[in-house]
Protein backbone atom coordinates (compact mmCIF):
# COMPACT_ATOMS: atom_id res chain seq x y z
CA UNK A 1 0.00 0.00 0.00
CA UNK A 2 1.29 3.43 -1.01
CA UNK A 3 1.83 6.28 0.91
CA UNK A 4 -0.74 9.24 0.43
CA UNK A 5 0.88 12.28 -0.97
CA UNK A 6 1.25 15.32 1.40
CA UNK A 7 -0.28 17.72 -0.85
CA UNK A 8 -3.46 16.19 -1.37
CA UNK A 9 -6.13 17.62 1.17
CA UNK A 10 -8.57 14.44 2.97
CA UNK A 11 -11.71 14.37 2.09
CA UNK A 12 -14.40 15.00 4.98
CA UNK A 13 -16.59 11.29 5.23
CA UNK A 14 -19.13 11.01 3.26
CA UNK A 15 -18.63 13.89 0.85
CA UNK A 16 -18.49 13.30 -3.04
CA UNK A 17 -15.77 15.01 -4.65
CA UNK A 18 -16.11 17.69 -7.00
CA UNK A 19 -14.82 18.46 -10.22
CA UNK A 20 -14.18 21.84 -11.93
CA UNK A 21 -17.63 23.12 -13.62
CA UNK A 22 -19.41 20.92 -11.78
CA UNK A 23 -22.40 21.64 -9.42
CA UNK A 24 -23.30 19.38 -6.46
CA UNK A 25 -27.17 18.79 -7.01
CA UNK A 26 -29.19 20.18 -3.73
CA UNK A 27 -32.21 18.56 -1.98
CA UNK A 28 -35.80 20.15 -3.45
CA UNK A 29 -37.20 22.93 -1.28
CA UNK A 30 -40.53 22.10 0.32
CA UNK A 31 -41.78 25.09 -1.27
CA UNK A 32 -41.37 23.66 -4.67
CA UNK A 33 -42.91 20.41 -4.09
CA UNK A 34 -46.23 19.71 -6.05
CA UNK A 35 -49.34 20.90 -4.90
CA UNK A 36 -52.72 19.12 -5.23
CA UNK A 37 -54.95 20.55 -8.23
CA UNK A 38 -58.74 21.24 -7.68
CA UNK A 39 -58.86 20.50 -11.56
CA UNK A 40 -56.70 18.26 -13.88
CA UNK A 41 -55.18 20.78 -16.21
CA UNK A 42 -52.14 20.04 -18.34
CA UNK A 43 -49.29 21.19 -16.85
CA UNK A 44 -46.12 23.61 -18.82
CA UNK A 45 -43.04 22.43 -18.96
CA UNK A 46 -41.12 23.10 -15.95
CA UNK A 47 -38.51 25.30 -16.18
CA UNK A 48 -34.64 24.91 -15.00
CA UNK A 49 -32.20 26.71 -13.41
CA UNK A 50 -28.44 26.43 -15.29
CA UNK A 51 -27.06 23.08 -14.05
CA UNK A 52 -30.21 21.47 -13.35
CA UNK A 53 -31.37 18.98 -14.86
CA UNK A 54 -34.95 16.96 -14.77
CA UNK A 55 -33.68 14.29 -13.53
CA UNK A 56 -32.78 16.08 -10.09
CA UNK A 57 -36.22 17.61 -9.27
CA UNK A 58 -38.74 15.46 -11.67
CA UNK A 59 -41.92 16.77 -9.31
CA UNK A 60 -40.94 20.78 -9.25
CA UNK A 61 -43.68 23.21 -10.50
CA UNK A 62 -43.16 25.24 -13.16
CA UNK A 63 -42.05 28.65 -12.12
CA UNK A 64 -40.40 31.68 -14.41
CA UNK A 65 -38.75 34.84 -13.73
CA UNK A 66 -41.00 36.19 -16.52
CA UNK A 67 -43.97 35.33 -14.88
CA UNK A 68 -46.75 32.41 -16.04
CA UNK A 69 -46.45 30.69 -19.55
CA UNK A 70 -48.10 31.65 -22.71
CA UNK A 71 -51.85 31.32 -22.67
CA UNK A 72 -52.13 31.73 -18.78
CA UNK A 73 -52.27 35.25 -18.57
CA UNK A 74 -52.60 36.50 -14.74
CA UNK A 75 -56.25 37.96 -13.92
CA UNK A 76 -56.08 41.38 -14.38
CA UNK A 77 -56.60 43.77 -11.54
CA UNK A 78 -59.40 46.66 -12.04
CA UNK A 79 -59.17 49.64 -9.04
CA UNK A 80 -62.42 50.81 -9.77
CA UNK A 81 -64.18 47.32 -10.18
CA UNK A 82 -65.72 45.26 -13.58
CA UNK A 83 -63.90 46.19 -17.03
CA UNK A 84 -65.71 48.53 -19.08
CA UNK A 85 -67.35 46.28 -21.41
CA UNK A 86 -67.99 43.26 -19.08
CA UNK A 87 -71.25 42.51 -17.64
CA UNK A 88 -71.19 42.81 -13.74
CA UNK A 89 -71.25 39.10 -12.33
CA UNK A 90 -74.86 37.46 -10.52
CA UNK A 91 -75.29 38.33 -7.50
CA UNK A 92 -72.53 39.17 -4.80
CA UNK A 93 -70.57 42.32 -3.10
CA UNK A 94 -72.20 44.56 -5.25
CA UNK A 95 -75.20 43.80 -6.81
CA UNK A 96 -77.57 45.39 -4.34
CA UNK A 97 -75.80 48.77 -5.48
CA UNK A 98 -75.96 48.34 -9.19
CA UNK A 99 -79.65 47.58 -8.73
CA UNK A 100 -80.47 50.36 -6.42
CA UNK A 101 -78.50 52.65 -8.79
CA UNK A 102 -81.14 51.67 -12.13
CA UNK A 103 -83.85 52.35 -9.72
CA UNK A 104 -82.52 55.66 -9.34
CA UNK A 105 -81.85 56.45 -12.91
CA UNK A 106 -85.04 54.88 -14.05
CA UNK A 107 -86.83 57.14 -11.65
CA UNK A 108 -84.80 60.72 -12.74
CA UNK A 109 -86.09 59.63 -16.75
CA UNK A 110 -89.30 59.00 -16.01
CA UNK A 111 -89.69 62.48 -13.65
CA UNK A 112 -88.00 64.07 -16.79
CA UNK A 113 -90.50 62.78 -19.32
CA UNK A 114 -93.20 63.54 -16.92
CA UNK A 115 -92.33 66.83 -16.90
CA UNK A 116 -92.19 67.72 -20.76
CA UNK A 117 -95.49 66.29 -21.17
CA UNK A 118 -96.33 68.65 -18.66
CA UNK A 119 -94.38 71.64 -20.90
CA UNK A 120 -96.19 70.52 -24.17
CA UNK A 121 -99.86 69.43 -22.69
CA UNK A 122 -100.12 71.55 -19.85
CA UNK A 123 -100.84 70.46 -16.32
CA UNK A 124 -103.20 67.52 -17.01
CA UNK A 125 -102.80 67.71 -20.95
CA UNK A 126 -104.86 70.02 -23.16
CA UNK A 127 -108.31 69.67 -24.11
CA UNK A 128 -109.67 69.71 -27.16
CA UNK A 129 -111.39 73.50 -28.23
CA UNK A 130 -114.12 72.37 -29.70
CA UNK A 131 -115.77 75.25 -29.74
CA UNK A 132 -119.54 74.17 -29.25
CA UNK A 133 -119.71 72.59 -32.24
CA UNK A 134 -121.49 68.89 -32.32
CA UNK A 135 -120.59 65.98 -34.79
CA UNK A 136 -123.92 65.15 -37.07
CA UNK A 137 -125.06 61.89 -37.98
CA UNK A 138 -126.63 63.49 -41.09
CA UNK A 139 -124.52 66.96 -41.89
CA UNK A 140 -127.45 67.86 -44.88
CA UNK A 141 -129.89 68.41 -42.19
CA UNK A 142 -127.90 71.09 -40.83
CA UNK A 143 -126.50 72.75 -43.83
CA UNK A 144 -127.98 76.12 -45.11
CA UNK A 145 -127.64 77.02 -48.76
CA UNK A 146 -130.76 79.49 -49.08
CA UNK A 147 -127.99 82.11 -50.73
CA UNK A 148 -127.28 79.99 -53.58
CA UNK A 149 -131.13 78.91 -54.05
CA UNK A 150 -130.71 82.26 -55.63
CA UNK A 151 -129.53 80.54 -58.71
CA UNK A 152 -130.57 77.58 -58.14
CA UNK A 153 -134.07 77.55 -57.35
CA UNK A 154 -134.65 73.71 -57.42
CA UNK A 155 -133.57 71.84 -54.34
CA UNK A 156 -132.05 68.72 -54.05
CA UNK A 157 -134.58 65.62 -52.59
CA UNK A 158 -131.61 63.17 -52.55
CA UNK A 159 -128.62 64.38 -51.15
CA UNK A 160 -125.36 62.19 -50.30
CA UNK A 161 -123.87 62.00 -46.68
CA UNK A 162 -121.66 59.90 -44.56
CA UNK A 163 -119.88 60.62 -41.08
CA UNK A 164 -117.25 58.84 -38.93
CA UNK A 165 -117.25 58.72 -34.83
CA UNK A 166 -114.04 57.89 -33.34
CA UNK A 167 -112.03 58.81 -30.21
CA UNK A 168 -109.56 61.17 -31.98
CA UNK A 169 -112.09 62.51 -35.02
CA UNK A 170 -115.37 63.25 -35.74
CA UNK A 171 -116.28 63.76 -39.29
CA UNK A 172 -119.44 64.48 -41.55
CA UNK A 173 -119.79 64.98 -44.79
CA UNK A 174 -122.72 66.49 -47.37
CA UNK A 175 -123.26 66.04 -51.15
CA UNK A 176 -126.00 68.49 -52.85
CA UNK A 177 -126.46 68.90 -56.77
CA UNK A 178 -127.69 72.51 -57.70
CA UNK A 179 -130.46 72.36 -60.63
CA UNK A 180 -131.16 76.03 -62.09
CA UNK A 181 -134.99 74.24 -62.64
CA UNK A 182 -136.95 71.47 -62.44
CA UNK A 183 -136.41 71.39 -66.33
CA UNK A 184 -132.51 70.47 -65.66
CA UNK A 185 -131.70 66.74 -66.57
CA UNK A 186 -128.58 66.66 -64.64
CA UNK A 187 -127.07 69.04 -61.66
CA UNK A 188 -125.47 72.53 -62.75
CA UNK A 189 -123.37 72.52 -60.31
CA UNK A 190 -122.44 70.40 -56.80
CA UNK A 191 -122.56 72.03 -53.11
CA UNK A 192 -120.11 69.65 -50.56
CA UNK A 193 -119.91 70.50 -47.27
CA UNK A 194 -117.58 68.61 -44.24
CA UNK A 195 -117.03 69.01 -41.12
CA UNK A 196 -114.22 67.70 -38.86
CA UNK A 197 -113.78 67.78 -34.97
CA UNK A 198 -110.58 67.39 -34.12
CA UNK A 199 -110.30 65.51 -30.30
CA UNK A 200 -106.96 64.83 -29.73
CA UNK A 201 -104.44 67.24 -31.60
CA UNK A 202 -104.99 70.84 -32.16
CA UNK A 203 -105.44 71.18 -36.49
CA UNK A 204 -104.22 75.02 -36.25
CA UNK A 205 -100.27 74.52 -37.76
CA UNK A 206 -101.78 71.94 -40.92
CA UNK A 207 -104.83 73.66 -41.26
CA UNK A 208 -102.64 77.06 -41.68
CA UNK A 209 -100.04 75.24 -44.03
CA UNK A 210 -103.05 73.48 -46.05
CA UNK A 211 -105.04 76.27 -46.95
CA UNK A 212 -102.95 79.33 -47.14
CA UNK A 213 -100.73 77.53 -49.84
CA UNK A 214 -103.40 75.94 -51.62
CA UNK A 215 -102.06 77.47 -54.78
CA UNK A 216 -98.87 75.58 -55.00
CA UNK A 217 -100.71 72.62 -55.41
CA UNK A 218 -103.17 74.30 -57.45
CA UNK A 219 -101.60 76.96 -59.58
CA UNK A 220 -105.43 77.71 -60.87
CA UNK A 221 -106.79 79.45 -57.67
CA UNK A 222 -106.06 82.16 -55.79
CA UNK A 223 -106.12 82.10 -52.25
CA UNK A 224 -107.68 84.73 -49.95
CA UNK A 225 -107.68 85.30 -45.91
CA UNK A 226 -110.99 85.85 -44.73
CA UNK A 227 -111.45 87.54 -41.39
CA UNK A 228 -114.77 87.45 -39.05
CA UNK A 229 -115.64 83.82 -40.03
CA UNK A 230 -113.97 81.60 -36.68
CA UNK A 231 -110.59 81.73 -35.84
CA UNK A 232 -109.26 81.62 -39.45
CA UNK A 233 -110.73 81.09 -42.63
CA UNK A 234 -109.32 80.66 -46.15
CA UNK A 235 -111.24 81.87 -49.56
CA UNK A 236 -109.98 79.55 -52.62
CA UNK A 237 -111.72 80.58 -56.30
CA UNK A 238 -110.83 79.02 -59.72
CA UNK A 239 -111.70 80.15 -62.95
CA UNK A 240 -110.72 78.75 -66.53
CA UNK A 241 -113.50 79.25 -68.59
CA UNK A 242 -112.79 80.43 -71.83
CA UNK A 243 -114.05 83.99 -73.46
CA UNK A 244 -116.91 82.50 -75.28
CA UNK A 245 -117.77 80.53 -71.83
CA UNK A 246 -118.23 77.71 -73.53
CA UNK A 247 -115.47 75.43 -71.86
CA UNK A 248 -113.98 75.19 -68.76
CA UNK A 249 -114.95 75.46 -64.77
CA UNK A 250 -115.33 77.13 -61.91
CA UNK A 251 -115.32 76.91 -58.29
CA UNK A 252 -115.50 78.56 -55.10
CA UNK A 253 -114.33 76.78 -51.29
CA UNK A 254 -114.46 78.49 -48.38
CA UNK A 255 -112.49 76.65 -45.11
CA UNK A 256 -112.96 77.43 -41.91
CA UNK A 257 -111.28 76.67 -38.61
CA UNK A 258 -112.84 77.79 -35.09
CA UNK A 259 -110.86 76.20 -32.67
CA UNK A 260 -110.22 72.34 -33.16
CA UNK A 261 -113.26 72.16 -35.39
CA UNK A 262 -112.17 72.37 -39.61
CA UNK A 263 -114.72 73.22 -42.08
CA UNK A 264 -114.81 73.52 -45.99
CA UNK A 265 -118.32 74.57 -48.05
CA UNK A 266 -117.65 73.98 -51.46
CA UNK A 267 -119.45 74.98 -54.72
CA UNK A 268 -117.86 73.63 -58.82
CA UNK A 269 -120.00 74.31 -61.97
CA UNK A 270 -118.50 72.78 -65.27
CA UNK A 271 -119.87 75.74 -68.14
CA UNK A 272 -120.12 72.36 -70.93
CA UNK A 273 -122.94 70.85 -68.41
CA UNK A 274 -124.44 74.15 -67.17
CA UNK A 275 -127.94 74.01 -68.47
CA UNK A 276 -128.65 77.92 -69.56
CA UNK A 277 -125.69 79.89 -70.09
CA UNK A 278 -122.75 80.36 -68.03
CA UNK A 279 -122.44 79.70 -64.58
CA UNK A 280 -122.41 82.67 -62.12
CA UNK A 281 -119.39 84.50 -62.11
CA UNK A 282 -116.78 84.01 -59.00
CA UNK A 283 -117.34 87.27 -57.19
CA UNK A 284 -121.25 86.39 -57.01
CA UNK A 285 -120.99 82.47 -56.07
CA UNK A 286 -117.94 83.82 -53.17
CA UNK A 287 -120.80 86.31 -51.43
CA UNK A 288 -123.17 83.46 -51.38
CA UNK A 289 -120.57 80.90 -49.98
CA UNK A 290 -119.69 83.11 -46.78
CA UNK A 291 -123.29 84.34 -46.19
CA UNK A 292 -124.19 80.22 -46.47
CA UNK A 293 -121.19 79.21 -44.71
CA UNK A 294 -122.12 81.64 -41.41
CA UNK A 295 -125.69 80.03 -41.49
CA UNK A 296 -124.50 76.40 -41.48
CA UNK A 297 -121.89 77.09 -38.80
CA UNK A 298 -124.83 78.76 -36.50
CA UNK A 299 -126.77 75.49 -37.10
CA UNK A 300 -123.68 73.23 -36.05
CA UNK A 301 -123.54 75.01 -32.67
CA UNK A 302 -126.82 75.18 -31.89
CA UNK A 303 -128.42 71.67 -32.76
Amino acid sequence: MQDRPEDIPTQPAGQTPTQPGFTAPSAPSPALQPQPQAQALPQPRPELTPGQSPAQNPGQAATSTFGAPPGYPPAQQYTYGQPHGYPPPPGGKGTAGRAVLWVVVGAVAASALWAGGLFLLGPWGEDPDLAGYRAKANLCSAVDYTALMTEYGEEDDLPTHNSLKHKAIDQSYCSISLKTSSSSSYADAYLSVQMDLHKKTDPAPEFTAVWSEYDQRYEDYEVEEVSGIGDEAYLLTEDTTSGTGTSGSRAVILAVRDGWMTYQMSWSAYTSSYETSTPPDIDKVSRWVRTDTRSTLENLRSE
